[in-house]
């Protein structure tokens, strides 16, 4: 990366995602975020799939969301299954225009607006190994470490809270 750029570089954003999956991430992250999880966008997992959201809740529990913008986006998408092998949990995430019922039953359902969203199926619990979890977990932890490196060495404003309780 040169050190003078004239477009700012974000390393939170890679481009790939369309604007309207953008709004319905941002809406997710806000609902995770208020259940106190945290998350990571677009984490590369062991399978060389790339998770479009993981939350790492309070207990621990490891959450995969994957984001259909549209019907279509949904029908090509066939490496959905894939994520529930690196998750406790795994759901889908969509907007209003997306009809609900065209995701499986057995997969979670979150409904966004880009301001909030809602889960409005709970997603089934299927407990990793305890292998994969540590995978998974070094994964979640060395992707925050280097984007947080990125973004302090961009100039990005990153908040900092001291004594944070979980």
């Amino acid at each position: 990366m040169p050190l003078i750029q004239a477009i700012p570089y974000n390393p939170l954003v890679d481009g790939r995602q369309s604007e309207r999956a953008m709004k319905v991430r941002r809406g997710v992250q806000r609902l995770l975020a208020e259940m106190g999880a945290h998350v990571i966008p677009e984490l590369s997992l062991a399978s060389g799939r790339r998770a479009d959201l993981v939350a790492l809740t309070r207990q621990g529990d490891i959450w995969i969301v994957e984001i259909k913008s549209s019907i279509e986006d949904f029908r090509v998408d066939r490496k959905w299954p894939d994520y529930r092998l690196h998750s406790d949990r795994f759901f889908f995430a969509s907007h209003a225009d997306v009809p609900t019922e065209i995701f499986p039953a057995e997969c979670g359902f979150i409904l966004s607006d880009g301001y909030g969203a809602e889960i409005l199926r709970d997603a089934p619990e299927h407990r990793l190994p305890p292998a994969t979890r540590k995978a998974v977990m070094l994964r979640f932890a060395r992707a925050g470490a280097a984007r947080l490196l990125a973004a302090e060495l961009a100039g990005l404003a990153i908040p900092v809270r001291d004594g944070e309780s979980d």
